[in-house]
This record gives C-alpha cells, structure tokens and sequence, in this order.
C-alpha cells in the first residue's frame, strides 16, 4: 500500500524545512509523525513545515502537529508552517489550531521568524 504523502527535507539557516506533498491523513501522518519525531532526537527543533502541496489535513495529522508542538516547545525550539492552501486553513481554523500554532504566509517570512 503506498501512502499518500511525500516529505523531502532541507536545512536552511539552522532550520530544518519539511516539504510536504499529499494528503495528512490518518494513513500518512504516521510517516509524518515518524520523520518529525527522528528530527527532534537528533536535536533539531527548528522545523518549518511546508504546507503549499498539502491538499487535505485531518484530525490524525492534526494530532502529529500539536504532539510536535509540544515536545518542541518543552525544548525550547521553533514549530511552524506555512503556505497553507485556503482549504487546508480552514480545517486549521475551525479546530481552533491556528491559536496555537506558528503560522506564516510564506516561507521567506517563516525563515525570518526567530532570527
């Protein structure tokens, strides 16, 4: 079975971008969640998460994004993400999440967050 979603990684000024491609859904987000959790044991807890080719976000993929915000937070790191498709925004918005997440037009001003 393949899972639909592709994550390409890319270290940027001492952040560590996710490019995200697909669907987070209750299939993916558990590769999500796998790659993110890697990252933060290897002592990196600046992530910004590219959200322009994410088309769906679900409640399993919002779990992997409040879970990864929590245990970057206790380490003093930075989570965000950015470029969010309207559709995408909207499932964010209506659960309340874009209070408690970083959330940046683009990646230029996700970049400068912090720095």
């Amino acid at each position: 079975m393949s899972v639909g979603i592709k994550i390409e990684l890319e270290e940027i000024d001492q952040k560590i971008v996710l490019r995200i491609d697909g669907r987070i859904d209750a299939a993916s987000s558990s590769v999500l969640e796998r790659k993110i959790n890697k990252l933060i044991d290897e002592h990196q807890i600046h992530l910004l998460l590219d959200f322009s080719q994410v088309d769906y976000l679900s409640s399993a993929g919002m779990r992997v994004l409040l879970a990864s915000l929590k245990r970057i937070k206790a380490k003093k790191g930075i989570f965000g993400i950015f470029s969010v498709a309207e559709d995408v925004s909207e499932i964010i918005r209506l659960a309340g999440f874009d209070k408690i997440l970083l959330i940046f037009p683009n990646e230029k001003e996700a970049l400068q967050y912090g720095s």
